[in-house]
């Protein structure tokens, strides 16, 4: 028994604000204009049968099954392709079509194999379905011959397994053309074409080669399209047919794609994308798809550890008594150190339900503000200067914003890899003509991709952000502009006045500034005109524009930017941050810096504190805690001796790996909640297993504050979800927390939380998810956020004076090193290395300019170590065109990489967010591994030999 489809109304639907009444076999059905015939049938209730018509993607009319008589009309024409008109009189079931259906059904199956009993699609293949629907009960043109189907033109036409997650199978093929369609509508890679002629034609990935071997991106755009077992997840045709769906939110990027995942038993078969998913509308990127069998890889530990020393065997034990000595170890801790030694790390990947739980616990259960999370290392920025100039610590657009977007500036951000469904719908707007500005140090594939080109790269040298964004501004102001009349009455006038004579200044020109960013101080003023003439303008940036020393002060130059040309407030504008993993909005949400209690509310606020104390019981103190940061300052002073980290690998992702490694071992007990034993677990002496997001319920936030369901799929491998841990820690700990269900802490988060005051699980499933703020005043959420007003009342102008970080080239390190991430690979990859992924992506490399590479000796593939003033790496290096001369670049996903060995403790001003893009170095030819790396391979190497042998439960 196959799992019911969803309605596919054949063609999309389409926006118009006049309708038309038409018959369709007699029923009166009223559309918006442009609405296909198809459409119009199925809105009324009369399907019409079609095989290269879907409503994901635009109408194509080559099946001809779709056929129907229009009064008046001549012939038979597609329903797909045919416009609706007001009065229309359609036929769509006639002995006429009927037999004309039957004849294109006979051709298709007199071409296709007839093994529907053993085919994996069987249950659910379209051709099948269509074949039925039609009543076709014999095929007259037999099955042999060239131009028909046989076994001898099956088995010469071999399928294509090279890629880890599909299959392709053009024996089955019937060139409808979806899946070419759906590669470049709605993907935009164009990676597919038909090749051939008549009988001959099939789908060809490149120039007729394998799929891994094409500019393939696996996003399965393809494999959802086909409506037979062309293309075919080889999870179905492992398991065969799912039994049940559910339907959850992916655990990947900020994007927050919803998926269908689709069961067996305990086993998920495939994860479909959500067509209803109000981020991804049923795209899907190949991590959220295809790489979720991390879940159950055999590196999973399932049963708590404890030991005494780092260098002493694992010891399983049971929950209670893993749960005790965490605690006594806790309690003896503050006992004797006092009650600001101890706090906790709350991770973006983790649920808010999870992340809330975490704070609390910090705050009410150790009773400091010793709380801080990995949001702290890549977006605090973005909370902070938003929160200054706006009023609100969040972006200010819906990702389909950018469907009204005349102009898009992307910077420091790599839309395409970090955030890929995204990336997809931006490419699609670009195709439709809005004008593209990026602002990056390298090439990346926006600047240049099929149909789409950058109008304006700004090739800048890492570090000189501000120095770009007032200087784009200085055009704004001295050229006349400013929207004035939309400052005047949305923004503080004296703080725009201040700003206005501070950017105008001779200083902060172009032309003063090209010595600092290096771009072309023409490209700087067209840019800035075309941004602020163009019509809607957007701004989309990422983490090399918040991982900065001056991190905050870009993001206010950004928002004052938009300010000033009126680009805030209503669709296809905004400032919008692309959050790089997905929760990271959640996690700062719910309160997991140590200044701010959820709702971004400051704890020296006297009214929030008693608000939290009549729900805890427990006032939170007065005073900011310890950040990440001041946490490894005081272990390594002997002040900050036991921490608690749920979800988050500090070891591998946070700056100057060697100091953050020192400062655990000098901490006395370190818990560490996750589903490995990553590198922060090989300091830990508690192990508490986790559960990943397809063993849990909660909720993530994504980049667009949307607040969307995650719902359990399969039983948690440990027998526990994280918050429950959480609550025994808790318990045992002396604060009782007596949760029964995650829709209970979500409960108290809206009581407490006034962006959140109007959300609750029983909303959520009846919006499918929410985008705060939510609250009386907003009953179905926010889309767009300061439409009348900001958030502040007054939009505030600050002053962006550039400062140049100390960070910076010298004789002897004269290149910059710049980090950031790969499609195939997600942050520290302890997911994606546990999955086929790394088939694309198997190690971090060293991209460097041919010029640099050829002063240096250095060849494509040589091993090359990379010095900077904190440590030393070595890594194979890509000679490649995307990079300027000067500059160099990598990836941190392989812990044995030692990206972050070479990362200084530099950060920004304002919120201590490491400058990851911004390292001196110099690059040499070796011929072996570093020190640290041989030192990591024999601690890794004995830290594994310790865990038990055996997993059992005890």
């Amino acid at each position: 028994m196959s799992l019911p489809r969803n309605t596919d109304y054949g063609t999309p639907a389409r926006d118009s604000e006049k309708e038309i009444t038409l018959s369709i076999d007699g029923i009166d059905v009223t559309v918006p204009a442009g609405t296909s015939v198809m459409r119009a049938a199925q809105e009324c209730g009369s399907s019409i049968p079609k095989l290269c018509a879907t409503d994901s993607l635009e109408p194509f009319g080559s099946c001809r099954l779709c056929l129907v008589e229009i009064e008046g009309r001549r012939g038979y024409p597609a329903s797909c392709t045919t416009i609706a008109d007001a009065g229309m009189q359609v036929r769509t079931q006639t002995p006429k079509l009927a037999d004309i259906r039957r004849g294109v059904m006979e051709l298709y199956i007199s071409d296709h194999p007839l093994d529907c009993l053993t085919c994996s699609a069987n249950g659910n293949c379209e051709l099948q379905d269509m074949t039925g629907v039609v009543g076709l009960r014999e095929v007259r043109y037999g099955m042999k011959g060239k131009n028909h189907f046989d076994l001898l033109s099956a088995l010469t036409k071999e399928k294509d397994e090279s890629n880890p997650y599909f299959s392709y199978d053009p024996s089955k093929c019937i060139v409808c053309n979806r899946c070419v369609r759906a590669c470049e509508e709605t993907q935009g890679t164009f990676a597919l074409t038909i090749s051939g002629r008549g009988f001959e034609s099939r789908v060809s990935p490149g120039e007729s080669q394998p799929f891994m071997e094409s500019e393939c991106v696996s996003c399965g755009a393809c494999v959802q399209a086909c409506p037979t077992a062309t293309l075919m997840e080889k999870g179905v045709i492992e398991h065969g047919q799912a039994e049940k769906k559910v339907t959850t939110t992916c655990a990947y990027c900020g994007v927050g794609c919803a998926f269908d995942a689709e069961v067996k038993g305990t086993t998920v078969v495939r994860m479909v994308p959500n067509k209803d998913g109000g981020a991804n509308h049923g795209h899907s990127c190949v991590k959220g798809r295809f790489a979720f069998g991390y879940a159950t890889h055999p590196d999973r530990i399932t049963t708590p550890m404890i030991r005494k020393n780092i260098a002493d065997a694992w010891q399983p034990v049971s929950w209670d008594e893993a749960i005790a000595y965490a605690a006594s170890e806790f309690k003896r801790i503050q006992a004797t150190h006092g009650r600001d030694s101890v706090g906790g790390i709350t991770s973006s990947r983790c649920t808010n339900e999870e992340t809330y739980l975490v704070q609390k616990l910090v705050r009410a259960a150790f009773g400091n503000n010793n709380v801080d999370t990995c949001a702290r290392v890549c977006h605090s920025p973005t909370g902070y200067g938003l929160k200054q100039t706006l009023g609100e610590s969040a972006g200010t657009q819906t990702f389909d914003s950018v469907m009204k977007a005349d102009v898009i500036m992307v910077m420091g951000a790599n839309p395409t890899d970090g955030h890929p469904v995204f990336g997809s719908q931006m490419k699609r707007r670009l195709r439709e003509g809005a004008r593209l500005i990026v602002v990056d140090p390298r090439s990346i594939d926006l600047v240049r991709s099929p149909h789409v080109a950058a109008e304006h790269h700004l090739k800048l040298k890492p570090g000189s952000n501000v120095a770009l964004i007032t200087a784009m501004a200085h055009v704004v102001v001295t050229e006349g502009l400013v929207k004035e009349d939309f400052v005047r009455e949305r923004c503080e006038w004296h703080s725009y006045e201040q700003w206005r004579d501070f950017v105008a200044l001779p200083e902060n020109s172009p032309e003063a500034m090209e010595a600092h960013t290096g771009v072309p101080a023409a490209s700087v003023r067209a840019a800035a005109r075309l941004f602020a003439t163009g019509g809607n303008a957007a701004i989309y940036y990422g983490l090399g524009v918040t991982e900065h020393s001056q991190g905050s002060t870009t993001v206010i130059g950004i928002a004052n930017l938009a300010m000033a040309t009126g680009n805030i407030g209503r669709e296809g504008v905004g400032v919008n941050p692309l959050r790089g993993q997905n929760n990271v909005q959640g996690s700062c949400d719910m309160g997991s810096f140590p200044h701010e209690l959820p709702g971004y509310r400051h704890v020296s606020d006297a009214a929030t504190r008693a608000l939290f104390k009549d729900a805890w019981g427990v006032e939170p103190q007065p005073e900011p805690g310890l950040r990440i940061p001041n946490m490894f300052e005081a272990a390594m002073d002997g002040t900050f001796l036991g921490l608690y980290c749920e979800g988050e690998d500090i070891v591998q992702s946070d700056p100057n790996t060697q100091h953050v490694e020192a400062a655990l071992r000098a901490m006395e007990c370190v818990v560490v909640q996750d589903l490995f034993l990553n590198e922060t677990a090989k300091f830990a002496h508690v192990f508490l297993p986790g559960s990943s997001f397809l063993e849990k319920n909660g909720t993530f936030t994504n980049a667009e504050r949307r607040i969307s369901p995650v719902r359990k799929v399969m039983p948690p491998l440990a027998g526990k979800e994280d918050w429950e841990i959480t609550c025994m820690l808790s318990n045992a700990l002396g604060y009782p927390m007596d949760y029964s269900h995650p829709s209970e802490i979500m409960d108290e988060i809206a009581r407490l939380t006034p962006t959140f005051h109007g959300v609750s699980y029983a909303r959520l499933d009846e919006l499918g998810s929410i985008q705060w703020p939510c609250n009386e005043a907003a009953p179905d959420g926010t889309p767009i956020m300061h439409i009348d007003a900001f958030v502040r009342g007054k939009g505030r102008f600050m002053l962006t004076e550039y400062v140049p970080t100390e960070e910076r080239a010298s004789k002897r390190f004269p290149l910059i090193l710049t980090t950031g991430r790969i499609l195939s690979q997600y942050n520290v990859g302890a997911q994606t290395r546990r999955t086929a992924n790394s088939m694309w992506h198997d190690e971090d490399r060293l991209d460097i300019h041919p010029a640099d590479a050829e002063t240096r000796g250095i060849n494509e593939g040589d091993w090359v170590g990379i010095t900077s003033r904190a440590g030393e790496t070595v890594l194979r290096a890509r000679v490649s065109e995307r990079m300027q001369p000067g500059v160099v670049y990598t990836t941190f996903h392989f812990p044995e990489s030692g990206a972050n060995v070479i990362t200084t403790d530099n950060s920004d001003w304002a919120t201590n967010c490491p400058e990851y893009k911004v390292t001196a170095v110099e690059v040499t030819k070796v011929t072996q591994p570093s020190e640290w790396q041989r030192r990591y391979r024999d601690f890794s190497q004995k830290q594994v030999g310790l865990l038990p042998k055996k997993r059992e439960k005890v």
